[in-house]
This record gives C-alpha cells, structure tokens and sequence, in this order.
C-alpha cells in the first residue's frame, strides 16, 4: 500500500448544484429514461448537461483542460473513423430526446473505461454530480457486475462528487437468492 493520501469526500470539496452542470452517462440504444431524468433534474437546478459515451474500444491518447480527449483505437488493423458514426447516431439521438426542453447539452465522445471517463469530464467542467443508469438485466448480468463491476459502484468509490443512478430494472425481492441456494 502506498503512503500516499487520497483526496476525500467532504463538505469542502462540494460542488453546490446551481451553477454547476451535471454529467451524463449515455450509451447507444440506452433507456431514455436516463436521459429524461437527468434533463428533468438539471430543469429544477438550472444548469446544462454534458453527456458523455465512454468508447471501450478506444484510449485516450491525450485529455484536454475542457474535458475532451484525443482517443485512439485499440485494434491497429481496424477502421479508426468508426467512432465518428457512433458519435453522430448518439448525437441524433440525444437531440430527439432533448428538443422539447429548453436547456444547453453538449455531447463529449470519451475513451477507455466508462468511469474514469465520466470522472475526468465530470472534474473538468466541475461538475456538482454525475448521473448514470443501471444496467440492463440480462443473461450473464450477474457474471458482468461480478468480474467488472458497475460503473455507478466505481464512480461512488473513486471520486468525490454524488451519483444519481436511474434504476432500469427491478428486480423482485422473492427472486433474489443467495448464490449458494439451491431451487
């Protein structure tokens, strides 16, 4: 372990909502709902939104002060303008879903891991918090959320500001079993 101190939550490290936009989390094809709730929460605040897709299959090669980043594809051999038709059809996408609200959004395409990602942007547009869905359900969910955990749950342990998970998926309370019970 490293003797070094990591920055921790507290009163003088919060960013007060007014004034201070919110991170979004979006995916291609994701539940509007998160979308909605997080443009109905910056509504009631008054501040924009940046919206944010982390590519998995992309690194970042260089983070900018404004929270953009120069990002790279993993694959050497494969086609590196790909990216540019994912960021248009998400683009698309959050302007269907925005254009009956009257508030200022930005969409940033970011690199790597979706969680790092949100926390560098969220860091550079000093963000007040972050918002996210959970994920859908789904075969091999369980085993995903297990060997990679969830981007809420990293986000909640390894920075400062508050996270706002939209539920996607509930699941009922008499479904839910021990992993060593049998049926």
């Amino acid at each position: 372990m490293s003797g070094t101190s990591v920055p921790q939550p507290g009163l003088e490290r919060m960013v007060p909502f007014p004034g201070h936009p919110l991170v979004v989390g979006v995916t291609p094809g994701q539940d509007p709902l998160v979308v909605r709730t997080a443009a109905a929460l910056a509504s009631a605040v008054g501040v924009p939104l940046f919206f944010a897709y982390a590519d998995t299959s992309r690194f970042v090669v260089e983070e900018h002060p404004d929270g953009t980043v120069r990002h790279s594809s993993i694959d050497p051999d494969g086609v590196d303008d790909a990216w540019e038709d994912a960021e248009a059809a998400l683009r698309d996408s959050l302007a269907d879903l925005m254009r009956d609200d009257d508030l200022h959004w930005e969409l940033r395409y970011l690199a790597g891991r979706p969680d790092r990602a949100l926390t560098h942007l969220a860091r550079a547009v000093d963000a007040s918090a972050i918002v996210v869905g959970t994920r859908a359900t789904g075969t091999g969910r369980h085993l995903r959320d297990l060997l990679e955990g969830s981007v809420a749950a990293h986000l909640s342990h390894h920075q400062h500001r508050p996270v706002v998970t939209v539920p996607l998926a509930v699941v009922d309370w008499k479904e839910i079993r021990a992993p060593w019970a049998t049926r």
